[in-house]
């Protein structure tokens, strides 16, 4: 089978405190999210535009069936500065703490570095340099 397409097609960040999670990547990102009820689900939305490259996603909160955790599956955000010690830059003063400071993978691969939210949860960013 052949792949023509990105594997992952949606991802979801668990939130305890919505307004508080949409301020601290708005501020970490400098982009405005949407936020939009969907049932039981409140949801704020990354900014994405359809057919390009990349993994649309959103911010989730329901107390039953979503709790952040610093141990769960790592998402890698594009640092669209292109370098990521800008958005780690922000961090802190928004509220987080960065765990791993911008450190290099490799020449081909670029640059990573990885922050706790202000939920509880694990985020990492990549830029190329």
């Amino acid at each position: 089978m052949d792949v023509n397409h990105n594997v992952v097609g949606w991802f979801e960040i668990p939130v305890e405190d919505m307004d508080r999670a949409v301020e601290f990547y708005q501020t970490v990102f400098g982009f405005k999210m949407t936020r939009k009820q969907m049932g039981p689900l409140d949801m704020a939305w990354f900014p994405w535009i359809p057919e390009s490259m990349g993994s649309p996603g959103s911010l989730v909160c329901h107390q039953e069936t979503y709790t952040p955790s610093p141990n769960g599956v790592l998402i890698y955000f594009t640092a669209f500065s292109g370098d990521l010690a800008v958005e780690l830059s922000r961090v802190e003063a928004a509220g987080g703490k960065v765990l791993q400071p911008k450190r290099l993978i490799s020449e081909e691969i670029g640059h990573m570095g990885i922050f706790l939210d202000t939920e509880g949860n694990r985020i990492a960013l990549h830029s190329r340099k």
